[in-house]
């Protein structure tokens, strides 16, 4: 059992109660209209995308995926990705760093699109030769092309993080996915802040990638922490209790909107909070998983103690970004954990390494309303668009439709956010070389689709 002071523990379980009282009046699966999408835009970044590191960055930086086998592997080339099994047709370690893991995306002012990368290759173990840094790209719809101009790497040379980072000894002192999982992020006059998952933390940053500031998390008293905080340490002996830490490994903040006036922030947690009194995670009345998005003001960096609930849909789903339409409503992706298309799945009861075992089949972009009056409670869920069934009458899609319509069947989707008042942008991580959600024997590209959905936006 989790051991928090009593304050904290008073503090949460009102939080719980509030929330079950607001769950209870909330309308049960309005998340169920479904709206139309149609493509208008559709750009691929091949996998096997990469970038050099500056000059000034340590050696060990320069390649990556070295640890990806539980032990070093030096030699180029030489280790073979899979996907739940199936190889993907690429090989680690890597000369330079992959431009993949797209786990957050701002359409900017002047048109372009600032994409955040995650930790690397999703550990903490494995990923301390893996840069942490962002890309803006502009996208040409009509070609289908990415074209990067400029990349951001977060560094902390101002010793601003509380614990020790893998090249702690360097000037530049280059943050890796050792250090941090970062998987959303807000531009916020000249600061970046970054919602994180290992933590989780709220890391803010000036435009150059400098981490400013790092801020633990809370709910009202209660730190939020996953087993990968590093003030969680193992016990010293067989019978001590356990470390105390109330979200689960890689269920820290995967999403994060802001206000319109970028005043607050709204991270989104993966996965629900765990309760120490009942020895649960957080539910609401229907059984349904809730996830908490907190509200922390930029002009005070300071949490508020506001906060929101988030019903998953289904069980043993996760969320994969968050971003506001306008002041009160916003989108959130929600996907399982499948991936791949019907038209590639294995026979029953069988896994190959040509088929797909674990077909998608929830892989949506929810529109919900978060206000003054439901704060504390649920967010109204308004609506959602289907990713496996989005229209193409204009014949613009780059991969192979599925019985007539395009389907976005990645095992991770990460990318959303509004482009105008008809259009919303998405994309995947492809985690490199470790998806291959597309076709079962290749490791995914990097996708963004522009697609048109205005009823959904217009959706009250």
């Amino acid at each position: 059992m989790i051991r928090l002071p009593s304050r904290s523990l008073r503090a949460l379980l009102g939080s719980v109660a509030l929330s079950a009282l607001a769950l209870a009046a909330a309308p049960v699966r309005a998340d169920d209209a479904a709206f139309p999408a149609t493509l208008a835009g559709h750009a691929v970044m091949p996998a096997e995308s990469f970038i050099d590191m500056p000059a000034d960055a340590p050696e060990d930086l320069k390649t990556s995926g070295k640890y990806t086998t539980g032990v070093r592997v030096d030699k180029i080339g030489s280790v073979e990705g899979t996907s739940a099994g199936r190889p993907t047709g690429v090989f680690l370690p890597f000369k330079g760093q992959p431009l993949q893991g797209d786990s957050g995306i701002k359409k900017m002012p002047d048109g372009s699109f600032l994409i955040l990368t995650d930790n690397g290759m999703g550990a903490k173990a494995n990923s301390p030769d893996s840069a942490l840094y962002l890309n803006r790209y502009t996208i040409d719809w009509k070609a289908g092309t990415f074209e990067r101009l400029e990349t951001i790497f977060l560094r902390d040379p101002d010793h601003k993080v509380p614990f020790r980072i893998v090249h702690e000894d360097t000037g530049p002192r280059y943050l890796t996915g050792a250090d941090f999982d970062p998987e959303s992020f807000q531009p916020i006059g000249e600061h970046i802040y970054i919602g994180e998952e290992f933590g989780p933390y709220l890391i803010k940053a000036d435009r150059s990638g400098t981490v400013v500031q790092v801020f633990e998390s809370r709910l009202g008293d209660t730190k939020l922490r996953s087993p990968d905080h590093y003030a969680v340490t193992s016990a010293g002996t067989p019978d001590a209790p356990p470390a105390a830490f109330n979200i689960r490994r890689s269920k820290g903040f995967e999403g994060m909107a802001a206000s319109p006036d970028g005043r607050f922030l709204y991270p989104l947690l993966e996965g629900p909070v765990w309760n120490p009194q009942t020895t649960s995670y957080e539910k609401d009345e229907d059984g349904r998983d809730v996830l908490q998005i907190l509200e922390f003001d930029t002009t005070k960096d300071a949490w508020t103690g506001r906060h929101w609930l988030y019903p998953l849909g289904q069980n043993g789903n996760a969320i994969g970004d968050f971003n506001m339409i306008d002041a009160s409503t916003g989108l959130i992706i929600e996907r399982d954990n499948g991936e791949g298309t019907s038209d590639k799945v294995c026979a029953e009861g069988k896994k190959a390494a040509d088929c797909f075992h674990d077909l998608a089949k929830y892989k949506r972009i929810v529109k919900i309303e978060m206000t003054d009056a439901n704060q504390g409670g649920a967010v109204r869920k308004i609506g959602h668009i289907d990713l496996m069934a989005i229209e193409d009458p204009n014949h613009l899609s780059r991969k192979p439709l599925t019985n007539g319509k395009l389907a976005f069947p990645f095992f991770t989707i990460e990318d959303v956010d509004v482009v105008d008042a008809t259009h919303i942008v998405v994309g995947n991580d492809n985690n490199l070389p470790f998806s291959s959600s597309r076709d079962p024997k290749k490791a995914d590209d990097n996708e963004l689709i522009l697609l048109e959905v205005g009823d959904f936006l217009k959706a009250k």
